[in-house]
């Protein structure tokens, strides 16, 4: 008798993915929250924005972060993140000046049109929530909120140092 298993056998009949595991089901809608966001950015006239720039402007915002902080918080390396805030910083919507506590550090802080940016986020993100709300149901959105908080708290990396 031969042995055979999924990977030795061609297949021969289109098969459906099993359901999507909990990693999918929070990826899906954040990929959407994203792609919203970067479409209301570039409506509301921030065109020279990519996709990248989202993880510098991200919640809770670069704002007095210094860039070691920053790429840790993002999970990007040091010299990714510093690409970036140089593309953010020629376009405008940020900069990076030297650290008062620390002479070999610098400090990120946004400009008028970055700060307008976060604000321009935060709006398309209500925007979106209030779509998911009305469709699910104000109880059952709340729900969610809840439940999600909760997981964050779960989910968060802990502070070992005591």
């Amino acid at each position: 008798m031969a042995l055979s298993s999924d990977f030795t056998q061609p297949r021969t009949e289109a098969t459906t993915p099993p359901p999507p595991l909990i990693g999918a089901l929070l990826r899906m809608p954040f990929e959407t929250v994203r792609d919203r966001m970067l479409a209301g950015l570039h409506e509301r006239g921030y065109t020279d924005l990519i996709a990248a720039h989202l993880n510098v402007l991200q919640y809770p915002g670069p704002e007095n972060q210094r860039p070691s902080e920053l790429a840790t918080q993002t999970r990007m390396t040091k010299q990714a993140l510093n690409y970036l805030l140089g593309q953010l910083q020629q376009l405008g919507y940020l900069t990076r000046q030297d650290d008062d506590t620390d002479q070999r550090s610098k400090r990120i802080h946004l400009t008028p049109r970055g700060r307008a940016a976060i604000k321009a986020i935060r709006e398309i993100v209500r925007e979106v929530e209030a779509e998911w709300e009305q469709q699910l149901g104000p109880r059952k959105f709340a729900q969610l909120r809840h439940l999600l908080a909760q997981l964050q708290a779960i989910a968060a990396p802990k502070d070992h140092a005591a």
